[in-house]
């Protein structure tokens, strides 16, 4: 039989990434403060020079570059680290749902990516749960699906969101328009923030039981000597 591989180092790969991109919906969202600032002076009459305008969108374009390279980066490597999850689990447990490469091409796919990779990271969490109470191993009692519906409806909620801050963005030229963006924005940073929070949690709670799926391994092969 196949042995189980580490996936320690991809939860923390993981987590840094996405304690950075916590920062950066920090910053974001200050700066797009700033912004609406600004568009309220205009709006109001008031009037801002073309340095203080051009220091505006300098600042903007700078924070949005850095945020969708560290946000893809993120992507990466959370996927990586939850294909390893699901194909250690598969490993353990013979009649799982999907085959370890859904765990990444779910995510991809139109439509299946609304709701299958929720499915799989809702029975990584209750196959790891049955199999260690099943093989007698105590497990931390916080160890539970709880947060995932939470956790999916956060990243749903942002996705669309950033998907309607782009393309409203993209043709917005009156200060009524770009207030909208920006406050759109600005509220998709609050969900990121949020969604950052919990999908650590998610994956420090799996990551703090994955590794009795190893002890398991360990019983079955002294079983077997």
């Amino acid at each position: 039989m196949e042995n189980l591989k580490p996936n320690e180092q991809r939860a923390k790969n993981a987590i840094t990434l996405i304690w950075i991109v916590f920062a950066l919906e920090i910053i974001s969202l200050i700066s797009g403060y700033f912004q609406y600032d600004l568009l309220q002076t205009v709006a109001n009459g008031g009037e801002i020079s073309t340095e203080t305008a051009t220091a505006n969108d300098t600042r903007e374009q700078m924070i949005g570059i850095i945020y969708l390279i560290a946000y893809i980066i993120s992507a990466i490597t959370f996927i990586q680290w939850f294909r390893r999850a699901y194909f250690n689990l598969h490993l353990k447990v013979n009649h799982l749902s999907q085959t370890e490469g859904w765990a990444a091409g779910s995510w991809f796919v139109p439509i299946i990516s609304l709701y299958r990779p929720y499915q799989i990271m809702k029975e990584i969490y209750q196959e790891t749960k049955e199999l260690l109470i099943k093989k007698g191993i105590d497990y931390k009692q916080s160890f539970s699906t709880s947060a995932l519906g939470w956790w999916w409806t956060l990243w749903i909620i942002n996705n669309i969101i950033g998907q309607f801050v782009f393309r409203y963005s993209m043709k917005a030229e009156s200060i009524d328009e770009l207030t909208t963006s920006t406050v759109a924005s600005m509220i998709g940073n609050i969900i990121g923030i949020q969604l950052a929070l919990i999908t650590v949690k998610v994956i420090r709670d799996y990551s703090n039981v994955e590794p009795m799926l190893l002890e398991i391994k360990d019983e079955e092969e002294t079983t077997t000597a």
